[in-house]
C-alpha cells in the first residue's frame, strides 16, 4: 500500500535537484500483528531445528552419500526458510516520479534488487484501469442481502511510455486511493 497524500511525510520523500522536483512514494510495512506471526513461525522453525540436530549429525556420521545429502538438505532448508521469511518482511517498493520519468524500485533490507526506469509519453501519462477477473454473481441477483458479497474487482495503475506501451505500476482494491495516488504522481 502506497501513501496517497502529501501529508503522509513518513512514506513520501521530496527531492529537489536544481529546477527538477521529484517525489518518492514508499510502500507501508506490515501491521504489528504480522510481526507477531513471524515471531511465532520463527519459534516453531527454531524448535524444529533444535529437534533434528541430533538425527542430522547421526546421518552425517553414517558416511553414506544419500544420508549426507539428505541431512544437508534438511539443514539448509531450516536455515534458508527463516531468512526468506525475514526478507519478505523487509521488502519495500518505491515509485519515483520526476517530470517524464517514472522509476520503480524493489528493495529487500534497503538494498535495491530490481529497478525499472520508464520514460513517460508526457508527465500526465499515468492511468487507472478497472479489472474484474470473475463474474459479479451477487450483483446479478440484485438481492439486498447479497450486497456484501459483490465482487468489486481491483484497480491497476499503468504508465504509458514514450513508445505508447502501457506498463503496470501498481494495483489496489480501493479506487479512491488509486485516484489520489495517480493525481499525486501527476503533480510531479
Amino acid at each position: 500500500m502506497f501513501p496517497v497524500s502529501e501529508d503522509e511525510q513518513d512514506r513520501i520523500d521530496f527531492v529537489n535537484t536544481g529546477s527538477t522536483k521529484s517525489i518518492v512514494l514508499k510502500t507501508y510495512g506490515l501491521p504489528l500483528v504480522f510481526w507477531g506471526y513471524l515471531i511465532a513461525i520463527l519459534a516453531v522453525i527454531g524448535a524444529m531445528y533444535l529437534a533434528v540436530q541430533g538425527p542430522i549429525r547421526k546421518l552425517i556420521e553414517t558416511g553414506d552419500s544419500i544420508n549426507i545429502y539428505l541431512a544437508y538438505t534438511v539443514q539448509a532448508t531450516l536455515i534458508i526458510l527463516p531468512l526468506t521469511l525475514i526478507a519478505l518482511y523487509f521488502y519495500e517498493k518505491l515509485i519515483t516520479k520526476s517530470k517524464e520519468s517514472l522509476i520503480i524500485t524493489h528493495r529487500v533490507f534497503w538494498i535495491p534488487i530490481w529497478k525499472k526506469v520508464i520514460e513517460l509519453k508526457d508527465s500526465d501519462s499515468v492511468e487507472i484501469n478497472h479489472f474484474m477477473d470473475s463474474p459479479n454473481v451477487a450483483k446479478m441477483r440484485k438481492d439486498a442481502s447479497m450486497k456484501g458479497f459483490e465482487n468489486k474487482g481491483y484497480y491497476e495503475l499503468y504508465a504509458t511510455n514514450s513508445k505508447n506501451q502501457s506498463i503496470f505500476v501498481d494495483r489496489h482494491s480501493r479506487k479512491a486511493d488509486m485516484v489520489k495516488m495517480r493525481d499525486l504522481l501527476r503533480k510531479y
